[in-house]
């Protein structure tokens, strides 16, 4: 098994530059007519298996999993394995952070070899990009890969983001750490968030991994607006879907057909 950056790589370039959410909403099980209990979260997660069967990555968003307790925590174990089991790379939106041995055991969770462990996980730096070295390194050995939040789209974030730090924002630090660790040999495994309607992101361009862009679609980000976003480079950048493509269910090929045209929509940004 090579390492994460290759893997994401030559899938990207095999399948196209998109990543579906699995976000079992409350809202959208009830749009779906299935249960808001842990039968609707797995009926769910099984039609968006097989409506993402084939793509290159896909990003299940763990939070609504843990609403449901251990019970939905087994959905999501099952979840994972069974879209590895169709050659998906699974990426959990975990967004961990923490220090220390706390760090070490998120980093296990996730990273390491539990059974939630997937193909990536996104990870929060603000306690600081070094306390994120325990999941760096556990990812790392594994062959697994981290993508770090740099720029969120939500305003909220803006007040800590953009602040200066010694003639560069927060967030471009976050990038250019990242970036540091992708040079010292993690070949493109540790990759960036950065959202997909900022005006002003963060340069990506020297990274040398893979940039997260969520936020297309039903949130506001538009294909056709994110090429060369903060001077990524062609096949660099890797479009986060989920709303837009799962109100098309709850029929699995409905819901496949919606995010091909998605796919389609932003193939032009692998160069």
């Amino acid at each position: 098994m090579g390492g994460f950056g290759d893997r994401l790589s030559d899938a990207m370039a095999s399948r196209g530059p998109l990543c579906p959410g699995i976000d079992p909403h409350p809202e959208l099980l009830r749009d779906w007519g299935l249960s808001t209990d842990v039968d609707g979260l797995a009926r769910f997660s099984d039609i968006c298996v097989a409506a993402f069967a084939g793509f290159a990555v896909v990003k299940p968003q763990v939070a609504f999993f843990e609403a449901y307790g251990s019970a939905g925590f087994a959905v999501l174990e099952r979840t994972i394995a069974a879209l590895r089991a169709e050659g998906v790379l699974v990426l959990a939106d975990a967004k961990r952070g923490d220090i220390g041995s706390t760090m070490a055991a998120y980093a296990a969770a996730w990273a390491g070899e539990s059974p939630l462990a997937a193909d990536a996980v996104t990870a929060s730096p603000y306690l600081g990009f070094g306390s994120l070295q325990p999941l760096l390194d556990t990812a790392e050995v594994h062959g697994r890969g981290v993508f770090v939040l740099a720029a969120t789209s939500n305003p909220e974030g803006a007040s800590v983001q953009r602040a200066d730090a010694g003639g560069r924002t927060i967030a471009q630090s976050i990038v250019d750490a990242a970036a540091a660790v992708n040079a010292g040999g993690r070949n493109g495994s540790v990759g960036v968030v950065v959202g997909a309607t900022l005006v002003d992101p963060p340069d990506v361009s020297a990274l040398g991994g893979p940039v997260l862009v969520p936020g297309v679609g039903a949130q506001g980000g538009r294909p056709e607006a994110l090429a060369g976003l903060g001077g990524a480079l062609p096949g660099q950048l890797l479009p986060a879907v989920s709303r837009e493509v799962l109100r098309a269910g709850p029929d699995p090929a409905a819901v496949r057909a919606a995010a091909e045209r998605m796919r389609d929509a932003v193939a032009y940004l692998q160069g």
